[in-house]
């Protein structure tokens, strides 16, 4: 107890009452007390919570805080899938004027190749594939010993070249080249290909499961050579919206009401009560108001009466007309009159020269 200093035991107790020491008071006993509402205790404060967020800031850009969502990686797979093969198809359509199957005969090797063009611009370069960048996702070398971000070593690079491209090319090729080989040692070269392939796809399908556990390594490459994916930019606070959604769901209901309420609704006859009220004939005379007269129109196409055929009514229709909308609807009434359906007759009359010539 003798061996304590009395000049830190008064510091650690004017402390513990509230006071502040001075920076002078490290060579003296000046000491000022620390008021909350002084603005020397505010200021204080303020650089206090400036430096915590300065040293947040920094831990989390040495760290990855916000882990990669297991989504946005699938979605990144995904991407990358549908670029290569846009990519395909868009080469593959450049030798549509050529004789058919010239690609048939050399297809792994130019998937190969054209896979090459594309890893050498994304992974070699940027340490990203398409689907991650747009994501705001790269690899990072989950083997190195500190926790700032790494970049992906050469080695890496080239290893994940061997395994997705290589591996590709050798799995289409894998029948070709053996096919042909009727010797013993090459049936069995064969027989290991085939074995190390099932057995990669069961390895696949485990770290699968692992991933959907706990988030890390979506594919067996990136697991067995230590890249793991990141975000390139701190990711702010994920807010979700229901506005799109309620507009979704909103949308859908309005139509499955119309599914349910269309077949309900006899639209030919609404089309025929609607063609009545724009094509009435009135104004009719006594003289005129006669079959013949009639005779002239279809009352349903408003054409010249082709095979004219009688309902009961003094109206005229088309044969094809008539039994149309009869079929359709067997309550159909006449659009002039509303005679219903009697008995469809055909019309049997003579028309003079005089009639045809009006």
């Amino acid at each position: 107890m003798a061996g304590r200093c009395p000049r830190a035991g008064r510091l650690r107790g004017e402390r513990h009452r509230g006071l502040r020491p001075h920076r002078a008071s490290l060579g003296g006993p000046r000491l000022r007390p620390a008021h909350s509402g002084s603005p020397e205790s505010w200021a204080w404060q303020r650089r206090r919570k400036l430096f915590f967020e300065e040293m947040a800031t920094s831990t989390g850009n040495e760290k990855s805080v916000n882990p990669v969502l297991r989504i946005s990686q699938l979605d990144a797979l995904e991407l990358n899938k549908a670029l290569e093969q846009l990519v395909w198809s868009q080469f593959t359509s450049c030798f549509h004027g050529f004789k058919p199957g010239v690609l048939a005969h050399f297809e792994p090797e130019v998937k190969a190749f054209l896979c090459l063009i594309l890893w050498k611009f994304t992974i070699y370069s940027k340490n990203a594939t398409v689907g991650q960048t747009i994501l705001n996702i790269q690899y990072k070398n989950n083997l190195s010993k500190t926790e700032k971000y790494q970049p992906l070593s050469k080695h890496q690079k080239l290893w994940y070249l061997i395994f997705t491209v290589g591996g590709r090319w050798l799995e289409e090729r894998c029948y070709d080249l053996f096919s042909n080989r009727q010797q013993q040692s090459f049936c069995k070269i064969k027989n290991c290909i085939s074995f190390g392939s099932g057995l990669l796809k069961l390895c696949g399908l485990i770290n699968f499961l692992i991933f959907l556990r706990k988030g890390t390594f979506a594919t067996l490459t990136e697991r067995i050579l230590g890249i793991r994916s990141v975000f390139c930019k701190p990711q702010s606070v994920r807010q979700v919206g229901f506005e799109y959604m309620n507009r979704e769901l909103l949308w859908h209901g309005f139509a499955e009401f119309l599914i349910y309420l269309l077949p309900l609704i006899n639209v030919q006859k609404l089309k025929l009560k609607i063609s009545s009220w724009c094509l009435p004939i009135t104004g009719l005379s006594n003289s005129e108001n006669t079959l013949a007269a009639h005779c002239r129109e279809c009352s349903l196409c408003g054409e010249w009466p082709t095979m004219p055929h009688t309902i009961g009514c003094p109206h005229v229709f088309c044969y094809y007309c008539i039994k149309s909308n009869f079929l359709f609807d067997m309550y159909f009434t006449c659009p002039k009159c509303g005679s219903e359906v009697h008995d469809l007759q055909p019309l049997k009359y003579k028309i003079e020269m005089t009639e045809l010539r009006v």
